[in-house]
């Protein structure tokens, strides 16, 4: 399957080494997800000592920053984060305090640590957004958990979302391919993956999606990231593991493009 690297010349090999020994962000864009196999589980246990590398995405975020900081400007608009699984709403800030820097008007979700309750937390946010329908649509950037809870609000209330962008989030199976499988429980995991699939051809979200997913993932399957529902998603894939998807450079690239490109209105007045 071809991969493409994203906003980097090819005409030459010093075209496309140059900017990745300076740090710049090279996420990869997959043009079709057609033929990526269907997840078959959680992650094996080997695949979680690799998380044990995230902290290094640190690095390569610093060698980025001069790219990064060339990134599109946002106008006021209101980006919400959605933190993941058991995360408090500060594990996201470094790239809140990012986008807020380009020009957003950057929230966290309002409801403290992720308690891993994503239906109950999609109808509370959803409600909250549709109270407001004089007020224009927001942005939903979730990690891993925080991207389902932002997918099923987009779902519920698609006139009040401007694009949703996901990192490291289980599209397929909900929990059953990811290493809370077993703690869940085989029952629950079931229940979840036929509601998923249910809604997936009742009602597809039809509000743009960023799909970001990285293979050295060793909390989700990667392949559970892949959407292949959806009739208006891009899937981007990155290096970095899923705890290091926070502070990965291509990440936030690929974050600050998708708002760049989102269907706001033309005031773009904070919500």
């Amino acid at each position: 399957m071809p991969l493409l690297h994203a906003d980097i010349p090819n005409d030459t090999l010093s075209a496309r080494l140059g900017p990745a020994l300076l740090g710049r962000p090279r996420p990869l864009r997959r043009v079709d997800v057609a033929d990526v196999p269907r997840p078959a589980g959680p992650p094996r246990a080997g695949d979680l000592t690799r998380e044990l590398t995230g902290a290094l995405e640190l690095a390569r975020l610093l060698r980025a920053a001069p790219w990064l900081a060339t990134a599109p400007r946002g106008r006021e608009q209101t980006v919400i984060d959605l933190p993941g699984w058991q995360a408090p709403e500060a594990s996201n800030v470094l790239l809140r305090s990012f986008l807020r820097f380009l020009g957003y008007d950057t929230r966290s979700w309002g409801l403290g640590t992720n308690r891993g309750t994503p239906e109950r937390d999609a109808e509370l946010l959803a409600d909250q957004l549709a109270a407001r329908p004089d007020k224009p649509p927001v942005a939903l950037v979730g990690w891993s958990l925080g991207g389902t809870v932002a997918r099923e609000i987009a779902r519920a209330v698609p006139e009040r979302v401007a694009c949703v962008v996901t990192f490291g989030s289980p599209v397929i199976g909900g929990p059953t391919h990811t290493i809370g499988a077993r703690t869940i429980g085989r029952e629950e995991c079931a229940r979840i993956d036929a509601l998923a699939r249910r809604l997936d051809a009742d009602r597809p979200i039809r509000v743009p999606i960023t799909t970001i997913y990285t293979r050295r993932d060793g909390v989700v399957d990667w392949r559970a990231c892949i959407d292949h529902a959806s009739p208006q998603v891009e899937h981007v894939e990155v290096r970095s593991t899923h705890l290091g998807l926070g502070l990965d450079p291509d990440v936030w690239w690929t974050v600050a493009h998708a708002l760049a490109t989102a269907r706001w209105p033309a005031s773009g007045a904070a919500a």
